[in-house]
């Protein structure tokens, strides 16, 4: 993923590993809450992320299709490290573990990676990496990414 440098709203380009880009992370600006959609190469939206608030954690809402998807929250307390929890509707929650400002965290499913964040991939200001794990959908897990990049 690489943040633009000069953006009205908070906008990403994602790119696959051998530099094409796959997805775009769009990022609504001037909006009570941060709203972001992630779309593919047909400009189609696959996942929109919205902020809720007046939360007590801060929580983010992935949505396809108009239908709740998952739900991002924030640990309360994180003594090490930051910590993540996500409700994913139908299916077993996900855990996202690590540092999360300096970008190098893992998201799991039942203690089994399903992606990886990184930053130490890149030396390119602004940039960091997302391994999706085969099998899984590469575009939810890069909505759970942004979304935590926004929180």
């Amino acid at each position: 993923m690489r943040e633009r440098l000069v953006t009205f709203g908070k906008d990403f380009v994602i790119e696959t590993a051998a530099g094409e880009p796959a997805f775009r992370v769009d990022g609504k600006a001037l909006r009570l809450r941060n709203t972001i959609q992630i779309t593919d190469q047909a400009g189609q939206t696959r996942y929109r992320v919205q902020q809720r608030v007046l939360r007590l954690k801060d929580t983010m809402v992935i949505e396809r299709d108009g239908k709740r998807v998952a739900t991002i929250q924030k640990a309360l307390v994180t003594p090490l490290r930051d910590r993540f929890d996500i409700d994913v509707v139908g299916e077993p929650p996900l855990q996202v573990r690590g540092n999360i400002v300096d970008h190098e965290y893992s998201i799991s499913r039942r203690g089994t990676p399903v992606a990886t964040v990184s930053k130490r991939w890149f030396r390119i200001r602004d940039t960091y990496g997302v391994e999706v794990m085969p099998g899984e959908d590469d575009a939810f897990l890069l909505a759970v990414a942004a979304a935590i990049d926004t929180i």
